[in-house]
């Protein structure tokens, strides 16, 4: 249980550090919209400008990546 525990928050840790708005509940709207839009093909403005323009030019369209993208425009 206290490995369990360790873990759990040894990754929560990992994720704040790397989004500190990640607790913000603005935040998640704004992550969930993206998402929402995404699936009916209109991406918000401020997620194509976080966009790194390495992404666009290697092509990759892999969802973890698509994660990161849209975290980064919403949790920073």
């Amino acid at each position: 249980m206290r490995s369990f525990l360790l873990l759990f928050s040894g990754v929560f840790a990992g994720l704040y550090l790397s989004w500190p708005g990640i607790v913000i509940s603005n935040n998640w709207r704004c992550f969930n919209d993206i998402i929402a839009k995404s699936n009916d093909d209109k991406i918000s403005i401020k997620a194509a400008l976080e966009v790194s323009p390495s992404y666009l030019i290697k092509g990759k369209k892999n969802t973890p990546s698509k994660v990161r993208i849209v975290a980064d425009a919403c949790f920073r």
